[in-house]
């Protein structure tokens, strides 16, 4: 089988080597790709989001199957488009990649069809999201851009002036583009955030191991919301109890609604959940594996991934059968300094042989990688991420951290503290 998986981050290079371990696969291509993955596929210099050069790649070079991963091409409709030329995807198609691509459809669908989630209210008017906001009396309050703004169109403002200082950036000013025109307000809730990405042919919902993801730049949840500086798997705050109580209330009736509203969901569905005092509510609903939470979680995997790909995308799931260890893992991310802000790019990295540590203690997932004049470089704001495994969460993040010591380039950031919320856990 010829695979090719679509994006270039640290979430496509865990799952392109994950896919290199099934014997189905013969050749593997990635567009774009980065120069990490170039170590693991052939990389095909397309952008994901050019999705109609992607398909004509796809069918003019006979590809068998293609994983779409990144929110973008899922919404512009890629999968559709492979389906049209005759090429089995992973992904779900236009219509149901809406579920991300709009959070007020995905706030309405919960409301609907009785899926917990905190209180909103929904505008397209920035006078009328003004006026709600002056009458709000308990702080602080979420906003959230309607479309997809890379991970970074949800602001928590704690005051009143906060909150009508964001609506104007983001309904007027363009803070977020078209994304923010339509703005979901909705209530703050507090509680251990978990992410479960959950396998699901439409009918049969597989969750995976559970996650916690550190979305905040600096050590103690301070700083900038970033696309995520580290994560750890599982997360002790999920416990059995839990995803039994998840399982019925949200993820069977999330795919059984989508299935009611004319949209199937076939993919990778990911679960934002916020373990609330009056129970599990749904903070987001992504149409696709998270990043970094993949970088530990597939590490996890013991079944054979392309095996369960194809039976999501042919509606077989029920017959596979998915298996994770019992083991921890942890991946501590390597940014560029001023991330998620402005960073400079083209720093050469040093501590690594053909795009990994030597000895195999860690794995080295490449997100901002490139190659110049043969000197591996930084291209992004989050550079690698370091994951590694062991028989307790503790052993996992200590050789993770220690791998990463071995790593540098100019400016290098990272958290000192990804799991220390996870290890002083009492579920």
């Amino acid at each position: 089988m010829k695979v090719l998986v679509v994006g270039g981050g640290g979430r496509e290079h865990a799952i392109i080597r994950k896919l290199k371990e099934s014997p189905k696969i013969t050749a593997l291509y990635a567009a774009p790709g980065n120069a990490g993955i170039g170590y693991d596929a052939t990389c095909v210099p397309i952008k994901a989001t050019d999705v109609e050069a992607i398909a004509d790649w796809a069918a003019e070079n006979r590809m068998d199957y293609v994983v779409v991963t990144p929110d973008n091409p899922l919404a512009m409709g890629l999968v559709d488009l492979l389906e049209e030329k005759g090429i089995p995807a992973f992904g779900p198609n236009k219509k149901a990649a809406v579920i991300e691509a709009s959070k007020a459809f995905s706030k309405g669908l919960m409301k609907k069809y009785h899926i917990p989630t905190a209180r909103y209210e929904t505008f397209s008017d920035v006078e009328k999201a003004k006026a709600y906001l002056n009458t709000c009396d308990t702080w602080p309050m979420v906003l959230k851009a309607d479309g997809l703004a890379l991970g970074k169109g949800v602001l928590i403002c704690q005051d009143k002036a906060e909150a009508l200082t964001a609506i104007e950036e983001m309904m007027v000013g363009g803070k977020f583009g078209a994304s923010g025109n339509t703005v979901v307000i909705e209530e703050f809730l507090i509680g251990p955030e978990v992410s479960v990405l959950a396998f699901t042919d439409g009918e049969t919902v597989v969750p995976m191991v559970s996650s916690m993801d550190h979305k905040r730049a600096l050590d103690g949840d301070r700083g900038l919301n970033t696309g995520g500086m580290g994560t750890v798997a599982p997360n002790p705050y999920y416990t059995p109890e839990i995803a039994q109580i998840c399982m019925e209330t949200i993820f069977e009736p999330t795919v059984a609604a989508m299935k009611a509203e004319g949209r199937p969901f076939k993919g990778c569905l990911y679960f934002g959940l916020m373990l609330a005092p009056d129970g599990p509510t749904v903070i987001e609903y992504n149409c696709r594996f998270g990043d970094p939470e993949t970088q530990v979680v597939l590490p996890l995997l013991e079944s054979d991934l392309f095996t369960v790909m194809e039976a999501v995308t042919q509606g077989r799931l029920s017959e596979v059968e998915v298996s994770f260890s019992d083991r921890n893992a942890a991946c501590v991310v390597l940014a560029s300094g001023g991330y998620p802000e402005h960073y400079e790019k083209g720093k050469a990295i040093t501590g690594l042989a053909n795009g990994q540590l030597s000895g195999g203690e860690a794995t080295v997932y490449h997100a901002g990688t490139s190659l110049k004049e043969g000197t591996l470089v930084t291209s992004g704001g989050r550079v690698l991420g370091v994951t590694a495994m062991g028989t307790d969460l503790k052993e996992a993040l200590d050789k993770a951290y220690t791998a990463a010591e071995k790593i540098a380039f100019e400016g290098l950031h990272k958290r000192s503290d990804i799991g220390a919320r996870a290890l002083a856990a009492k579920p």
